[in-house]
């Protein structure tokens, strides 16, 4: 015993103990979380990182909120109904990117006519997802995972589709870091499946990066046929999913 506590007192006393102590409480961590990752640290990070993230960028969120309101002539949020983990509705909030505009029917315009000039410079610049660091907070999200999609769309999802929703939704995900909107929404379901299939640390790592990168080179913002995201309309309507995004 005394040559334990010996020993604790010479790490105690200097520098480099210390620093090899942190530097073991660092590697035991970082280890925890790599075993873990799924059961606990996902969430832990998702708390800390987005709780983080909010109050640094708070400044940010009041000048875009403002900006938002003035562009949009009112409300400067876009709230909307997406299925989440175990297809739990729950509200998801962006930044308004388009005008409500309408035709003589009552009908709204189609995206690329309501899509202003200030949403455009927010969906290249990725600025209006930021409120859906709420929504990870809260828990509805994640940072990394599929992103949410349509209600409507749940009833459309063939088995295996379906199991993008036994995770929480991402602000970003595989599929965006491997093309985002410009990619067919069959590989996109592929590639929320192979994520959902390596849920890890290093790989939520890797893909934060690779968002970075894509959000400074604007990558994916369009499709090849519509400005924002094509509609999906099914796995046997793969056609008229073909007719829909020319007619668009």
């Amino acid at each position: 015993m005394d040559g334990i506590k010996e020993t604790l007192n010479i790490i105690l006393s200097t520098w480099w103990g210390l620093t090899l102590l942190v530097l073991a409480v660092l590697a035991l961590f970082v280890l925890l979380s790599a075993v873990l990752y799924r059961q606990f640290f996902k969430r832990l990070y998702d708390i800390i990182l987005s709780g983080i993230s909010l109050i640094v960028l708070f400044p940010v969120l009041v000048l875009l909120i403002i900006l938002g309101a003035i562009n949009m002539k009112g409300n400067p949020f876009f709230v909307q109904k997406r299925p989440g983990k175990k297809e739990k509705i729950f509200n998801l909030i962006k930044f308004r990117t388009m005008n409500n505009k309408r035709d003589e029917n009552g009908n709204l315009l189609s995206d690329e006519l309501r899509l202003t000039k200030y949403g455009r410079l927010l969906r290249s610049t990725s600025l209006d997802e930021l409120p859906e660091l709420i929504n990870i907070f809260k828990g509805d999200m994640s940072i990394v995972g599929p992103r949410p999609l349509l209600v409507k769309y749940l009833s459309l999802y063939n088995v295996e589709q379906r199991r993008r929703h036994n995770v929480r939704p991402g602000l970003t995900g595989l599929a965006q870091v491997s093309g985002r909107n410009s990619i067919s929404w069959e590989k996109r379901f592929f590639l929320d499946v192979e994520y959902v299939n390596n849920v890890t640390l290093f790989n939520d790592i890797r893909i934060i990066f690779l968002t970075i990168i894509n959000v400074i080179n604007k990558n994916g913002i369009s499709s090849e046929t519509s400005e924002t995201m094509e509609e999906f309309i099914g796995n046997d309507n793969k056609e008229k999913q073909e007719e829909v995004a020319i007619n668009e």
